[in-house]
């Protein structure tokens, strides 16, 4: 998504406020995906920037703006949620475009189909499927956990959830990739029309049905009491696609990449599992992995510049819960620590409505494979790669364990 050309600096942008720096590949980012944007809390560094990356914009780079950008949809708009604009404007999936009160009756509907009782109710099928897939490389001694596992758990449970056949998750996973992270050899709209093609005779046979599956109760809701129109119905499936299909999956390797490099850490939940909850919460704060953006809506001064009505404004979470100001220590993982500050699953009136099962399958997850693997580490002769766009990614993760 990064522009090859650097935009020219608008008049109303001081030359102090100017920093290269390009959200989708950080400089740096051989090192670390959470480590290349650590960069941004350097001193001397403003706390709203511009670049000339991505088409041009600003970017808040410390958590209080960020959460205050998020969650202000007066001044900052979600009409455009992902830079380069050009580019952002393309996307047009519902709810995240609307701001309030537009938005409200769609997060009701998405809120009803991942309403907590329906997540509780589906712990024991995600403890089953973690247990099978740990179960499947414990004896090996290693494996990748992204391929084996973190590519698994997250994408089966979803698929189950609306009820669509895990064969079909290669070719969803390709069209969403070339969305999220796309390699240029598929547009926004190709993608797009690919999704939609693939949704369009689900949502035919089930219109009208009594199915409960997450599609059915999207598809046959209802929205200020009238039903959903085509248009809309094939929107808010492929936002819940793109979703479910990545988001999760990369949180999992990020967390997984800590524990295997800290095992005091992993000694404290071995001990004592009570712990894991909390430690969730911990890594959640630590390693976020989205990057989104707000469009400003009318002229305005912030942090001491005028930001005109239609600039761009980024909003990285990975720079959110690592501030110092908001968190003592900010960059220490303290699973004692507490309720921390972060934007992990944004904030305001687009927080994520899938932040419940996110927590459940991480949690899970964690417990399944320390009573396994309680001792385990990244292979030494792997060299880890890292990727950027809208979700950070590791591209492969190698652990080894010894067996008994």
């Amino acid at each position: 998504m990064s522009a090859e050309s650097l935009a020219d600096r608008p008049d109303h942008v001081p030359a102090d406020r100017v920093h290269d720096f390009d959200l989708y590949n950080p400089p740096g980012i051989e090192k670390g995906f959470h480590e290349a944007w650590l960069a941004l809390h350097a001193p001397g560094v403003p706390d709203l920037i511009w670049t000339p990356r991505n088409g041009g914009h600003w970017m808040a780079t410390r958590g209080a703006q960020i959460a205050e950008v998020f969650s202000d949809h007066q001044r900052f708009s979600a009409r455009v949620y992902l830079v380069p604009k050009s580019v952002g404007e393309q996307h047009q999936m519902l709810p995240v475009i609307l701001d309030p009160p537009a938005n409200v009756p769609y997060r009701m509907l998405m809120n009803r189909c991942l309403a907590p009782p329906r997540v509780s109710g589906m712990e024991g099928r995600i403890r089953a499927l973690a247990a099978a897939l740990v179960d499947g490389v414990v004896a090996r001694g290693k494996c990748n956990f992204i391929s084996d596992y973190a590519d698994v758990l997250p994408v089966r449970i979803f698929m189950s959830l609306v009820d669509l056949p895990d064969a079909d998750v290669p070719l969803l996973k390709h069209w969403t990739e070339q969305i999220v992270h796309p390699d240029g050899s598929m547009s926004y709209d190709e993608a797009k029309a690919h999704i939609y093609a693939y949704l369009d005779p689900h949502i035919d046979a089930r219109l009208g049905g009594a199915g409960d599956d997450m599609l059915s109760l999207l598809i046959n809701g209802m929205v200020d009491g009238r039903p959903l129109t085509r248009a809309e119905m094939q929107s808010l499936c492929m936002q819940m696609l793109l979703g479910g299909l990545d988001t999760v999956v990369n949180f999992l390797g990020f967390a997984m990449l800590f524990l295997a490099r800290n095992p005091e850490h992993r000694r404290q939940l071995v001990a004592d599992p009570s712990l894991v909850g909390p430690a969730v919460d911990e890594l959640l704060r630590r390693f976020p992995v989205v990057s989104l953006a707000r469009e400003v809506r009318d002229d305005i001064h912030y942090d001491g510049v005028l930001l005109k009505r239609g600039d761009m404004v980024a909003i990285p979470t990975p720079l959110a819960g690592t501030d110092e100001r908001q968190n003592t220590e900010a960059l220490k993982v303290d699973f004692s620590r507490g309720p921390g500050e972060h934007v992990t699953f944004g904030k305001g009136p687009h927080f994520c409505p899938g932040a419940n099962l996110a927590r459940t399958e991480i949690r899970i997850t964690i417990e399944e494979w320390l009573k396994r693997i309680p001792d385990f580490s990244v292979d030494a002769e792997s060299d880890l790669h890292f990727r950027g766009g809208l979700v950070g990614v590791v591209n492969a993760l190698p652990l080894r364990w010894p067996v008994t």
